[in-house]
């Protein structure tokens, strides 16, 4: 590779070749195995005689930073421990707290992760190498800002079924992630000093991603009946909410409270951003429609943006998401996508079309949910277990649970909720 040296300083050219070389050796930007160039094609890039290289090197393996290798090279030593980093820690206390790493958990509670052993990677292998059969996709660079029209309309298909929620693949934008599609609908709607209402509690990135844009965002109460946009300011231009499973509190959205959100939005000419984050795990209960379905303006062009992603149903690291806005959204969507990025990845989008369309994924969610339910009724049963010292509050969905301490607990101040 090509190695940048700056053979300014005191000293004679070997002088200065050499400390350049030990400190990128010291600093680690060389790695123990790394071989240096050549010493011809180092003497020419430096406009140094290659005697001078040859010295420097010989002078390295000497002292122990490198090993010469007949007829094959010269390398950075493998034990790099002989040679301290140039940079110290700031304090003997700060080096003291580094422990060694930890044994891995027996169970893991990340919040709203799934668990990896349960994704189809035998059929998701497949999908991949079929999508890389053809080096189109990966050539143009100009495809669709909405995304793979395939995904898409699996996106419609899949919705319409499992949510009731009535588009085609017109209608749907593909983003990566859910976090995107709030950050465009962002960016697309708006102006320093708008005001946003988000949950509270809530969901701190997407807080963030509205104050990123210039909004100023007022917090909406969340109760047992879940955001009350009872107080809503009149020029709030954005609501953001999580109706089907609040986040994190658990708690479902009533219908009389989404009624009243929907009729609220269309008499103040705002945007409902409704984000159903992981409403394909649901274990009791029918649950109630979603804002997009309920929004009596809909036919394309209602008050509501649906927000969902495949995080939690496949793996985080795809970066798939997806939006529905409504229609005259679209334009400025793509607009907006094609001065970031573009689109997202083709492939991951076509085998997820392909995942789809052969009803694996569907096979998928519906042995997660299994897993899931079990896991949990298990959670739910240990923290019941605790009352004492815990109030579990009700959730039939998702991924988490979210229990309140009791003011009354010893060694707690105030109510604090833990998502676990």
């Amino acid at each position: 590779m090509d190695l940048l040296l700056t053979l300014d300083g005191p000293g004679t050219l070997a002088d200065r070749l050499y400390r350049e070389l030990a400190a990128a050796i010291r600093d680690r930007r060389l790695a123990g195995g790394d071989a240096l160039p050549p010493s011809r094609e180092l003497a020419a890039q430096l406009g140094i005689s290659r005697s001078t290289v040859t010295l420097v090197y010989e002078r390295l393996t000497a002292e122990g930073y490198a090993d010469a290798r007949v007829g094959s090279g010269t390398y950075v030593s493998h034990d790099t421990t002989l040679f301290a980093p140039r940079v110290q820690p700031r304090s003997t206390a700060a080096s003291a707290d580094q422990s060694p790493a930890a044994a891995p958990a027996a169970y893991s509670f990340r919040l709203g992760i799934p668990d990896v052993n349960l994704f189809p990677l035998t059929a998701w292998r497949r999908h991949v190498n079929r999508e890389l059969d053809t080096v189109a996709p990966l050539v143009d660079g100009h495809a669709d800002s909405s995304g793979h029209a395939g995904l898409r309309a699996g996106i419609a298909h899949h919705l319409g079924m499992a949510r009731a929620v009535t588009t085609d693949a017109d209608g749907v934008f593909v983003t990566s992630g859910a976090q995107q599609a709030i950050s465009l609908l962002a960016r697309v709607l708006i102006h320093p000093g708008d005001i946003v209402a988000v949950e509270e509690p809530g969901y701190t990135p997407v807080r963030q991603a509205f104050q990123s844009a210039g909004a100023q965002v007022v917090s909406m109460p969340v109760d047992a009946e879940g955001a009350d946009p009872s107080a809503l300011p009149a020029s709030t231009r954005i609501v953001y909410v999580t109706p089907s499973h609040q986040f994190p509190t658990g708690v479902v959205m009533s219908r009389p409270r989404r009624l009243q959100l929907l009729d609220w939005a269309a008499a103040h000419d705002a945007l409902v951003i409704e984000d159903d984050y992981d409403s394909e795990y649901r274990f009791f209960d029918r649950p109630l429609e979603p804002l997009h379905v309920l929004d009596a303006s809909a036919a394309g062009e209602g008050v509501v943006a649906y927000v969902g992603t495949f995080s939690k149903a496949l793996l985080p690291g795809l970066r798939v998401g997806y939006v529905i806005p409504p229609r005259h959204l679209l334009g400025p969507l793509r607009a907006e996508r094609r001065l970031l990025d573009w689109h997202g990845d083709l492939v991951t989008q076509g085998a997820l079309s392909r995942l789809l369309a052969t009803g694996q994924f569907a096979a998928h969610m519906r042995r997660a949910r299994r897993t899931y339910r079990a896991r949990h009724a298990a959670l739910a049963e240990g923290l019941h277990s605790r009352a004492d010292r815990l109030t579990l509050l009700p959730s039939s969905a998702g991924l988490h649970l979210c229990a309140e301490i009791p003011d009354a607990a010893p060694g707690t101040a105030g109510r604090v909720r833990d998502a676990a």
